[in-house]
């Protein structure tokens, strides 16, 4: 049995099929069938185009409401990676000294 391959698409594309559905006049299925997708992804982006003030977030974008709230993430992240190196060189350490 063989593995059916998921699309990926840019985010350029999905908001351009978002506001081509708007603007269009056709329904959900029409712009879907148009543009070669599902109709679940159309819906989908459509949705999360509605709760993010028109655009659609995508992979990368972080999708953070504001400057501060990327920079906690940020900070976050190179606080993880920071304790996950001083586990390293405590394992090194343990092992070096044996």
């Amino acid at each position: 049995m063989s593995q059916k391959k998921r699309k990926s698409f840019t985010a350029e594309f999905k908001q351009d099929a978002v506001n081509y559905y708007h603007t269009s006049g056709k329904s959900m299925a029409e712009v879907a069938s148009e543009l070669q997708i599902s109709s679940g992804s159309l819906n989908n982006w459509i949705q999360k185009a509605k709760v993010n003030d028109g655009s659609v977030p995508h992979r990368g974008s972080g999708n953070h409401s504001s400057d501060e709230a990327k920079e906690i993430a940020r900070l976050q992240k190179e606080l993880r990676d920071a304790k996950a190196a001083i586990d390293i060189l405590k394992k090194a350490m343990s092992i070096l000294n044996d």
